[in-house]
């Protein structure tokens, strides 16, 4: 039931939070306000049903060194934004015409903030760390990462390989992240960092949600397979290969640290139950 209440309680900030964003998105001020709030708001909520439904602190979102922990995702996530876009643009698929928009720039630094806390509370937070406590890390991973990549199929663009790609570099790579430091803020950072990067600083397509006006005015084109299409370049397989170095990484760190939860024994004991049954 803890699941379930959890569940219930972030979906719905999710949604509500998703929808007064949307409400605003073409006032690029009131975007900033509303999404850094509903970000808030969806930290808040996520601390406020595990004390009440686990008895103990969400220390996954505790306060203490929450900036810098965020920071340095930030850092992660626009590197490995900007190490794609590197490589498209030595590759001549990506062009920088001149200068963008600020204040659109502002505006999706609330946005993608609220998207970026929204989805890690829902998919980290309490689907990826509650069915590892059962299956353990790798299989959770699996399981959430699929699940993540799944859910951008209804984006306007979206293709197949585009789920995949997202399933890799950012489900694969974003679990990897919360096991290796045991809390939600580098995930968000990253998160955000990688979002953020894409339409805020090189108003690219962002999971086919269509293009952003950003920093920069910019244009791509080429092959799908290096740029990614309609779907962006996180469809890219530059994108693909460097979050799955990255997964690697994080999973690495995460052995190094103790923090690969095992599949439980009771877990185990009812399979080989079921198994010796039929």
């Amino acid at each position: 039931m803890r699941f379930v209440w959890q569940f219930l309680a972030v979906m719905a900030i999710y949604a509500i939070s998703g929808s007064a964003v949307m409400a605003v998105k073409e006032n690029d001020w009131l975007t900033l306000v509303v999404g850094l709030t509903s970000a808030a708001l969806a930290v808040l909520v996520y601390g406020w049903v595990v004390r009440r439904t686990e008895h103990r602190p969400a220390l996954d979102v505790a306060r203490k060194g929450a900036v810098g922990k965020t920071g340095w995702g930030i850092v992660i996530g626009v590197g490995m934004f900007s190490a794609v876009i590197a490589n498209l643009l030595v590759a001549g698929h990506y062009e920088i015409d001149g200068l963008g928009s600020v204040t659109g720039a502002l505006g999706l630094v609330g946005f993608m903030a609220g998207v970026a806390v929204a989805e890690e509370v829902v998919y980290r937070g309490v689907l990826f760390r509650i069915i590892e406590e059962r299956t353990g890390t790798y299989i959770a991973l699996a399981l959430t990462g699929v699940v993540f990549g799944l859910s951008h199929l209804i984006n306007e663009n979206a293709t197949l390989w585009g789920a995949i790609a997202i399933a890799i570099e950012a489900g694969f790579m974003l679990a990897a992240a919360y096991a290796a430091t045991r809390n939600l803020w580098v995930p968000i950072g990253v998160h955000f960092g990688w979002n953020f990067a894409a339409a805020g600083i090189f108003s690219t397509e962002v999971s086919g949600n269509g293009a952003s006006h950003g920093l920069l005015d910019t244009a791509m084109s080429g092959p799908k397979l290096l740029t990614g299409g309609a779907f962006g370049p996180e469809g890219s397989v530059y994108a693909v290969g460097f979050g799955a170095l990255l997964t690697i990484v994080f999973l690495w760190l995460a052995h190094r640290r103790g923090n690969i939860v095992p599949r439980s024994r009771r877990a185990a004991r009812v399979d080989s139950t079921a198994t010796l049954s039929r």
